[in-house]
């Protein structure tokens, strides 16, 4: 039976006795104690806790689940996985005990022909609460199963609460004996792997409180209404139905790693143990990326977005240690979609966006693989010729802030090659450049004030400030405080940097990506320049100033005022980036919606998601959108309404920020461009001036960045190109028109010369090759060529496949070639294999277990400064060993 078909089948079985067929939700949960959906029951959870009344008595569902605690352990045991689907029915105060424990055992022992999933009731086993003799009586009474079947545990095994207070009770768990094949007689107390346990079912009948764990809590009393919550688990009735011995061999999984072993050339459960623990890693993640991605997770750096991120990347890299080194998800993700469609259709309505994605990232990680890959490989030397069994914390610290190598792979890859890495002492890099960078971010939340509580002392004090930048650039305001690096001072002399709090300001504070205002602040005895403007708690503006003459003191009347070049540049430049906003959603869709802006007088810029660079063709369009805006002149207006009405005309909400009731929606063009936004903006479109795209980059895996001179800088942008372009029709003698034409012939020679180049450098390595093949060494029955060459990994790939295939044919043949930088590739020809030699195990005998590749040519790294001579010394004996 399909494991799509044991999904209908359960959900049709519930529906007709009542039950409410609920969806599954999304894997990514709003639970803020939660990353992921972990369990069936989590999406209930609200009307299982009282916390809002159930829209319906009974319900059913087959839920989504992730999880991670044990992500290293995937693949070591045919026991985990990440992601699995959890089958559960659910009566919320409608039936209890005796219809919970009817209904699985119908389901469970009806014949599959009558709707039932036709397990042998001889050879299941229950295991009850031990103080819960009703559930041991219903068993009894409804299943008619001996006592001798019905395990008593206790509270570790078979009492349920969510670790806080609330819902809470016995649960009773089903098991199906698998046979003698699988362990030991004697029921599950005895052997789990043969008694398989399938379905629990979760009797929620009392409250618990106050209490650590599953123990050591006070029961409060009988809940007033109790509750069902069950968990059948579909991956491991899809094991039991389908005859297989754990759930990496049913049909959504199996066909994935059937694919993974096949792009590798290996077997699965026939190789050694190691390649079979990579296959089941690749076939778990690829199967739970998919999912996750379908469910709009996308590979980031923090939370969710990192869990995918590491997932992906442990597949690809478990590929790469199987000896497969091209783009691996293009080949295995179809696959899985192949496999989860028929239970979840979503995967192929949205396969496109998933698969570019996912793509996506391998490709970025597979350029990060190649860079750290030799930082950490010359760590590991170095580290070993020193003696030293440790790496650095300082190491792994430069591979994860430098190259983008998380510290799991680090971990991981050092392993692989016998060495630990100083983790105490990467942490304690992380957390002192974490707490500068939070030290940075208070500073200038702050205004360089010592902490808040002085600020805060302030507002109370004072009041919030009477904040005035939406309408005028200058205000008669009066000084309430003066505060520097160390809490509030008295005065702020000449040359001094201080924070200067104003009871009425005009001054405009850095928020929603547009930059702070400059100006200045004047007194009778003194004045100072505003240098930032922050809004460090709610309603108090602070201004970091720097006094250029006389003093600046607490009760001084002064006049704040903005500079209005600096405020007309920002007004354009924020003002810009609406426009561009708009321009690109007109462009390439609703999708390229804004994910993060900065703007400042004269620059702007913006990132969206999206797949891939944009041809110079769609910038210029996005260009001549925006600008052709500026030449309407389209009118720019604010209006103030209620957040929902926003909603309902369709303004953007770019930010995940707490908005009031009331918002303000910035408006140009009418609907063109409608955002929910708190900046200064022109008053009509044609005010911005010129919108100038200067680049456009990756700023990570899916996001890209626009960035544009705007105002006098857009015009001063273009004269510079314009400069630059008749710099280079100069020195080329050429009419500007003709530029691309002879540019391209300067390129192609270059091409030539490097061809020539490269074809030169094939003439001497076929030359390097025919001497060392003349000088290969007969070691038993195989020619044995071993040597040491300067040059990349590459090179001494390309070379050790010439000096082999100069080598008879008819004969077994080894080649090893080593670089001086300690990498090491061999190969052998199909006669060698046929005798047993097999590149890669060869490989991983002389490098200790590192390295990878195929039967065919295998490399690795890591052999200690001046020692290749030693391990290429190796290879006749094992040559002779076969």
């Amino acid at each position: 039976m399909h494991t799509a078909d044991i999904r209908r089948r359960f959900l049709d079985f519930f529906t007709e006795r009542g039950h409410t067929p609920v969806p599954s939700s999304p894997l990514p949960t709003p639970d803020p104690t939660l990353l992921f959906v972990n369990a069936g029951m989590v999406p209930f959870k609200p009307y299982l806790t009282g916390e809002r009344a159930a829209p319906w008595p009974r319900a059913a569902s087959v839920q989504k689940c992730l999880r991670t605690l044990d992500i290293e352990e995937v693949g070591r045991t045919t026991r985990h996985g990440s992601f699995f689907q959890m089958c559960g029915n659910f009566s919320f105060g409608d039936y209890f005990k005796p219809e919970a424990v009817a209904l699985a055992w119908e389901l469970s022992t009806k014949p599959q022909p009558e709707g039932g999933f036709g397990l042998d009731p001889e050879r299941i086993w229950v295991t009850v609460h031990h103080a819960d003799t009703e559930a041991r009586g219903i068993w009894r009474e409804v299943a008619g199963l001996p006592d001798e079947r019905i395990v008593a545990r206790g509270d570790e095994d078979n009492f349920w609460s969510m670790g806080v207070p609330g819902p809470c009770g016995p649960c009773s768990e089903l098991y199906y004996d698998r046979g003698p094949a699988y362990g030991p007689a004697g029921g599950p107390a005895v052997d789990e792997d043969r008694f398989m346990e399938f379905w629990n079912l979760v009797f929620m009948q009392y409250e618990r409180g106050e209490g650590p764990g599953k123990s050591g809590y006070q029961i409060l009393g009988e809940l007033p209404r109790p509750n069902i919550d069950t968990g059948m688990g579909l991956e491991r009735m899809a094991t039991l139905l389908q005859g297989k011995d754990n759930l990496y061999e049913t049909d959504e999984t199996r066909p994935i790693l059937d694919r993974a072993a096949e792009l590798a050339g290996v077997r699965y459960g026939s190789g050694p143990r190691r390649d079979d623990v990579l296959l089941r890693v690749v076939a778990d993640h690829v199967r739970t990326a998919l999912m996750l991605l379908s469910d709009g997770t996308a590979p980031g750096n923090e939370g969710r977005g990192y869990v995918l991120r590491r997932i992906l990347r442990r597949a690809v890299r478990s590929m790469r240690r199987l000896g497969f080194h091209d783009r691996a998800l293009p080949e295995l993700l179809p696959t899985a979609r192949d496999c989860m469609a028929p239970g979840h259709p979503e995967v192929s309505e949205g396969f496109a966006r998933t698969a570019d994605r996912a793509y996506g990232e391998e490709d970025t990680f597979r350029s990060t693989l190649r860079q750290g890959t030799t930082v950490l490989d010359t760590a590991v030397a170095k580290a070993k010729a020193e003696g030293a069994r440790w790496l650095p914390g300082a190491q792994a610290f430069l591979l994860h802030d430098t190259y983008g190598f998380p510290i799991d792979l680090t971990l991981e890859m050092a392993a692989e090659q016998g060495v630990e890495v100083d983790r105490e002492g990467f942490t304690a890099l992380m957390n002192e450049q974490r707490e500068r960078a939070r030290a940075d971010a208070r500073a200038r939340k702050s205004g360089g004030a010592a902490d808040l509580s002085a600020l805060r002392t302030v507002l109370d004090a004072h009041g919030p400030t009477d904040w005035r930048a939406w309408e005028t650039l200058t205000t008669e305001s009066t000084v309430v405080a003066v505060l520097g690096a160390e809490g509030p001072v008295p005065v702020a002399g000449q040359g001094g940097l201080a924070t200067v709090v104003l009871d009425r300001s005009p001054f405009y504070a850095e928020s929603g990506g547009q930059d702070s205002d400059a100006g200045r602040i004047s007194g009778a005895s003194g004045e100072a320049e505003v240098v930032d403007v922050q809004r460090p708690l709610p309603g108090l503006v602070v201004h970091r100033v720097r006094v250029t003459g006389g003093e600046i003191a607490a009760g001084d009347a002064v006049v704040a005022a903005v500079d209005p070049d600096w405020r007309l540049g920002a007004r354009q430049a924020h003002s810009g980036t609406h426009v561009l906003h708009a321009a690109l959603r007109e462009i390439l869709g609703p999708t390229a919606l804004q994910s993060g802006s900065y703007n400042r007088p004269g620059y702007l810029r913006l990132d969206f998601p999206w797949r891939g660079a944009l041809s110079q063709a769609v910038r210029s369009e996005v260009e001549e959108v925006a600008n052709r805006a500026l030449r309407r002149d389209l009118p720019v207006g604010v209006r103030w309404m209620p957040l929902a009405e926003a909603r309902e005309i369709g303004a953007l909400a770019l930010f995940e920020e707490a908005y009031g009731e009331q918002v303000r929606v910035v408006e140009i063009g009418g609907a063109w461009s409608r955002e929910l936004c708190g900046g200064t903006h022109v008053e009509r479109a044609a005010q911005i001036g010129t919108v100038t795209l200067t680049a456009e980059s990756s700023v990570g895996a899916g996001t890209r960045r626009l960035e544009a001179a705007v105002g006098i800088e857009g015009f001063g942008y273009l004269a510079r190109e314009r400069d630059l372009v008749a710099r280079i029709a100069g020195q080329l003698n050429a009419p500007r028109a003709e530029l691309p034409e002879r540019i391209s012939g300067l390129l192609e020679r270059l091409k030539a010369a490097d061809r020539e180049n490269a074809r030169l450098m094939a003439q001497a390595r076929t030359a390097r090759a025919a001497e060392l093949a003349d000088r290969a060494t007969r070691t038993a029955d195989t020619l044995v060529v071993a040597s040491t060459e300067d040059g990349t990994p590459e090179e001494a790939r390309a070379l050790a496949l010439a000096v082999r295939d100069r080598l008879p044919q008819d004969r077994p043949c080894a080649v090893a070639v080593a670089t001086a930088a300690g990498a090491l590739v061999l190969t052998v020809n199909a006669r060698a294999r046929e005798t047993g030699r097999h590149a890669a195990r060869m490989v991983a005998e002389l490098l200790d277990g590192r390295g990878g590749g195929t039967a065919e040519i295998a490399q690795g790294g890591g052999i200690a400064v001046g020692g290749t001579a030693a391990v290429l010394a190796r290879l006749p004996r094992m040559v002779t060993g076969g």
